[in-house]
């Protein structure tokens, strides 16, 4: 049976650290049983992403990029910069719905407001993934996000990482008391009428009908208008669990998976970034792969129209078996 659907248990020892998939995801072409490996075309551009930097104001136990306080390995993207990619936009005529902005915490880059605004202005949706805590609660932050949402009504969304309903276990991943501040800060934009979504996590093992449900009991109590039923509004990722065993994608298991390489993220997004040190952004295939250099596609959009080899184990633990998506 073809190795989209063995999955296998076998991890592998090296000085006393968990190492998974040994010898796979090593060849853009073939996997490690020869097979040819699927790839993703960019075919229904939806969202353009922006990382506005790595740098957050608290450090997650399990953050995907590793964003803290000190990891400025992504710098803050600019304003102006933003623009030359929405400019390219139009010139690509790429049909792209949203805009979204990711971090590192967003609210932390100065220029977040001014990007925001720029993206609206040039007719996009906005999409802001935020803790809701300090950095968004800065007097001139609410201030800038209560003016865009004036200006520019129902185009402009905020989802606020929520890892739990239940504030013990986000605290865990969040540190203490995390849970109570972004609960404030949720409070002021929901007074403040502007839409919110939330991403959760699945790392305790509820189920997803038992984390909808108290989602939802945790919405009614504080009268956030978020649907806890909708996948797109209370989004709940599967985990980045490096210490797992993961099969490689073939060109095969689209036919036995039922899945349409149409519906993965990389078919419809990419996402621009910074690196500390360059003289400017690169596009990624990716949210996801940041660090990973045979994702990153060059400068321009029309460099990112290339095909996207699933030469990762996120890939297909998060995308083509977890079915996750990072937009709405």
């Amino acid at each position: 049976m073809t190795v989209c659907i063995n999955y296998l248990n076998g991890l592998f020892m090296d000085d006393h650290i968990i190492i998974a998939n040994k010898n796979k995801f090593s060849n853009q072409n073939i996997t490690a049983k020869g097979e040819a490996r699927a790839r993703v075309a960019l075919t229904h551009p939806e969202t353009l992403w922006f990382n506005t930097g790595t740098l957050c104001n608290i450090e997650c136990v399990n953050c995907y990029i590793d964003s803290s306080p000190t990891n400025d390995a992504l710098v803050y993207i600019t304003a102006d910069e933003v623009s030359y990619y929405l400019k390219q936009l139009i010139t690509r005529n790429w049909q792209v719905r949203e805009i979204g902005f990711t971090g590192g915490e967003p609210f932390m880059n100065p220029e977040m407001i001014e990007m925001a605004r720029r993206s609206l202005a040039a007719g996009y949706e906005v999409l802001i993934l935020t803790n809701a805590m300090l950095p968004m609660m800065r007097k001139h932050m609410r201030y800038g996000l209560t003016e865009l949402n004036t200006a520019y009504p129902g185009k402009l969304t905020l989802r606020i990482s929520l890892d739990h309903f239940n504030e013990e276990q986000h605290d865990t991943e969040r540190g203490k008391g995390a849970f109570q501040k972004t609960l404030a800060g949720m409070n002021w934009l929901s007074d403040a009428g502007i839409r919110m979504a939330v991403a959760g996590r699945t790392i305790w093992g509820d189920t997803d009908s038992a984390s909808r449900t108290g989602y939802s009991a945790l919405f009614a109590e504080h009268g956030y208008d978020i649907d806890a039923q909708n996948p797109a509004a209370t989004v709940l990722f599967p985990e980045l669990d490096k210490t797992v065993e993961v099969p490689e994608i073939t060109t095969a298991c689209w036919g036995i998976l039922n899945k349409d390489p149409s519906s993965l993220m990389c078919a419809s997004s990419r996402m621009v970034v910074k690196r500390k040190g360059a003289n400017k952004p690169a596009v990624l295939a990716c949210t996801l792969l940041a660090y990973a250099p045979e994702f990153e596609l060059g400068t321009s959009l029309q460099e990112a129209e290339t095909d996207v080899a699933l030469n990762h184990p996120h890939c297909a633990k998060f995308c083509v078996l977890g079915g996750a998506s990072c937009s709405g």
